[in-house]
């Protein structure tokens, strides 16, 4: 079933069964049809196979695109009554808004790791095997570039550029010129030159990163990858893809950077979308004052 058969139905319960009013109505759906072209525009399947951490996902893209807190919380209402729906009528064994909490008084930050956890991460994969090389190559290009799961897996081979120690990125709207720093380009590099063209299932293969089929990788099965190494790291925060995202851009911040740069490499259209992480890194230095000052 479509994600356009599945909202129509969708309309019709709200309409003729829960007699929903005309502003509840445009209201549900609009909500609903976001989460759709979300899911659209990521690659990241439709209403019946969207997971826990795709729907925690977006929400958390909702946060970060600096959302009202009340935007965020109808949004998270109308997922959670779509998918009782979903539920009650069969189309999915098992409702995925579970993890989704409205927040109470103000955005939640997005989490981060630390410098330590990030190369506690990127350790994990072992260069022993193809598997281990790609997803190595994988890691370290998200964190240092800071792009999302979606530009990281429609990558073609033709978007990095070793001896320049960049990648262009093709976002939504543009293409985006990123710097690499040397272990990621190594790792890249021994990717692509050894690796990649005994794992590709065609010499006309375009993508950067494929699966053990040779064929381009999914969304899914890097959510796979990344949780897998976190849970081998031992890590106890729930890491996603965006997590590096985050962790990428407030590194930076940290350590100097610009807002407008990190904007820029970010692809935000906005600035406002950026600035959440200058208030993040206010939060850790606050968090870091109150248990190091002895008056605090």
């Amino acid at each position: 079933m479509t994600n356009s058969e599945c909202l129509t139905k969708y309309e019709r319960y709200l309409a003729d069964e829960k007699k929903a009013s005309k502003n509840t109505l445009s209201s549900y759906l609009r909500d609903i049809r976001q989460f759709g072209e979300y899911l659209d525009a990521n690659d990241a399947g439709d209403y019946v196979t969207a997971d826990e951490d795709e729907l925690c996902e977006y929400v958390d893209s909702l946060r970060t695109a600096g959302k009202s807190i009340a935007t965020v919380s109808r949004g998270i209402a109308s997922l959670k009554n779509f998918y009782v729906w979903m539920r009650m009528q069969g189309y999915v064994e098992k409702n995925p808004t579970g993890k989704l909490v409205p927040d109470k008084a103000e955005h939640k930050l997005p989490q981060i790791l630390t410098a330590q956890e990030v190369e506690l991460l990127l350790a994990q994969p072992e260069c022993t095997d193809r598997k281990g090389y790609r997803d190595r190559a994988m890691l370290e290009l998200l964190y240092a570039t800071g792009i999302r799961v979606s530009e990281l897996i429609g990558m073609d081979v033709s978007d990095v550029n070793l001896s320049a120690g960049i990648i262009h990125c093709r976002g939504r709207d543009r293409v985006r010129a990123i710097p690499l720093y040397p272990k990621a380009i190594k790792a890249l590099k021994d990717y692509v030159e050894f690796i990649r063209p005994e794992m590709i299932a065609s010499p006309g293969e375009r993508a950067l990163f494929v699966n053990v089929s040779g064929e381009r990788m999914s969304r899914q099965g890097f959510w796979k990858i990344i949780k897998s190494y976190q849970q081998k790291a031992g890590i106890e925060k729930d890491i996603t893809p965006h997590t590096l995202r985050h962790s990428f851009a407030t590194h930076l911040l940290e350590n100097g950077a610009d807002l407008h740069s990190i904007q820029e490499m970010l692809g935000h259209a906005d600035i406002s979308s950026t600035q959440i992480y200058s208030q993040l890194v206010k939060k850790q230095l606050k968090d870091i004052y109150n248990k190091a000052h002895p008056r605090a």
